[in-house]
């Protein structure tokens, strides 16, 4: 994946230099909404590279974070930020201010679509399964793990490992065999870096960014949920009802109750159900594309 612009970066050469970098980027203030809207619009009517390079480097501890969270693949870090810092300026050149929305809600799309492509790349797709599930399997296991088995080491339970087959709609075996391609490379949080005694925690915790990014995703989901509710006006009565009782309720409503209730058939119903949910997740993909929720490569 090449460059969009040759910004004025800090270098990031290898983990040696790591140390130094994260040091340089926390030097970078980040930018007021209006300030970020100003500039985006200047790079956007004018080209003015200055602006970029602002908008760039007010983002770059976003993605030294966010690389962060992938640090359990067993690859070096700066090369994941460096992948990162790539999908931030892509984001950067694609931004359209106007949609209303800050630009850290949309380059997370970029930052960590560019992140998962190198980790594809390196662990190689022969290793890894082509398919779109293996791929989900190899980016969700640890997360569902953790949450089914947390303290497990090792190989996993029989248990642990068909639920986690089911969860992630993949074979037993390749449950299996991706828990141990990915066991043994967790970097713990306590590593030291540089020369002065600091550890990775010491670097990831940054309350300023965790706000920014707390407001991100708020605004992020504020503007998910208008488009739930200006997508399910697309459907009929009965297919909104439909739906809100099969897909939408805590306890979801049986066919057989749907079914007496309409005068239906039961194969009717589940047609109706199926229909209703394609119309809506297509009308908000496109909606979510439309405001910039997606990346639209």
């Amino acid at each position: 994946m090449s460059t969009v612009t040759n910004y004025n970066l800090p270098t990031l050469s290898n983990e040696g230099g790591l140390s130094a970098y994260l040091s340089q980027i926390k030097k970078f203030p980040m930018l007021a909404a209006e300030e970020e809207y100003m500039l985006a619009k200047n790079w956007k009517t004018t080209g003015n590279i200055k602006s970029a390079e602002k908008l760039v480097t007010s983002h770059l501890r976003l993605v030294a974070k966010i690389a962060m969270g992938y640090k359990g693949y067993g690859l070096p870090v700066s090369e994941m930020i460096s992948e990162g810092n790539v999908g931030l300026m892509q984001a950067v050149k694609k931004f359209k201010p106007e949609k209303g929305f800050r630009l850290a809600t949309y380059a997370m799309w970029w930052i960590k679509a560019s992140i998962q492509e190198y980790i594809l790349r390196s662990w190689s797709l022969v290793k890894i399964g082509t398919t779109t599930a293996q791929k989900k399997l190899f980016f969700n296991l640890k997360k569902v793990k953790n949450q089914i088995a947390p303290r497990s080491e090792g190989d996993l339970r029989d248990e642990h490992v068909a639920e986690i087959a089911d969860k992630l709609d993949v074979s037993k075996s390749e449950v299996v065999s991706m828990n141990r391609r990915l066991s043994g490379k967790e970097l713990s949080l306590n590593t030291p870096i540089g020369e002065n005694g600091d550890e990775w925690q010491d670097w990831i915790v940054d309350k300023e960014l965790d706000y920014e990014l707390k407001f991100a995703q708020q605004e992020e989901m504020k503007q998910r949920k208008d488009i739930l509710s200006d997508s399910i006006k697309i459907l009929n009565n009965r297919e909104k009802e439909i739906l809100y009782a099969r897909r939408l309720k805590e306890e979801p409503i049986t066919l057989e109750d749907l079914s007496k209730k309409y005068k239906i058939s039961r194969e009717r119903i589940r047609q109706i159900e199926n229909k209703a949910f394609e119309k809506l997740q297509k009308h908000m993909l496109n909606s979510a594309k439309s405001r910039n929720l997606l990346p639209a490569k």
